[in-house]
């Protein structure tokens, strides 16, 4: 019991030293991710109980931002994308897709972000600033990178090519693969 008892006397000591900003970054979170499930998945799905299922899915980053639940609620977005699009017929919209990403990314770095930071941190504004202007920096020269090259394949409209995803995937793989390497290898 007296293990208990202290678990719960430290639980009660960090929920009053969260500081500002860190809560902030994980509130953040909670909003980036929800807005991407509300994105991604069809409106027929969302009225109900599955909207109380992917709060509480969009509530687990924010809590435990180094474990696993970033790349859960990042599979469970495409998932829900999949379903809008395969599964009720939604047409794939350029805007939805980029919005979609933009949300994935947010979601991505700012659980990097909260990783980092303590419940108790201190932090300068001009970082998180710093930070999200970044951010802002890579998706919008993603988001114009992708348009032009759509643009200048001449992809853009109703063709769509399972064989280009399939590259991606493994382009992306790859990737990750070959990054894991050099660290281990570090």
């Amino acid at each position: 019991m007296d293990a208990v008892t202290g678990r719960v006397r430290a639980a009660q000591n960090a929920v009053a030293r969260i500081s500002a900003v860190p809560l902030l970054v994980r509130v953040g979170i909670f909003v980036t991710v929800f807005a991407g499930f509300a994105l991604a998945f069809p409106a027929e799905v969302l009225p109900g109980r599955p909207a109380l299922f992917l709060g509480v899915a969009a509530l687990m980053p924010a809590f435990g931002p180094r474990r696993i639940w970033a790349t859960f609620t990042a599979l469970v977005t495409v998932g829900g994308w999949l379903l809008a699009t395969d599964g009720y017929g939604r047409p794939v919209a350029l805007w939805r897709l980029l919005a979609l990403a933009a949300l994935l990314y947010l979601a991505h770095t700012l659980c990097a972000l909260a990783a980092l930071l303590p419940y108790d941190a201190v932090v300068d504004p001009e970082l998180i600033t710093r930070w999200l202007s970044r951010s802002a920096a890579v998706l919008l020269g993603t988001a114009v990178l992708g348009v032009l090259l759509l643009q200048a394949a001449g992809m853009g409209g109703e063709a769509g090519y399972q064989w280009v995803t399939v590259l991606g995937l493994v382009v992306a793989v790859g990737t990750a693969a070959l990054l894991g390497w050099l660290l281990r290898r570090r």
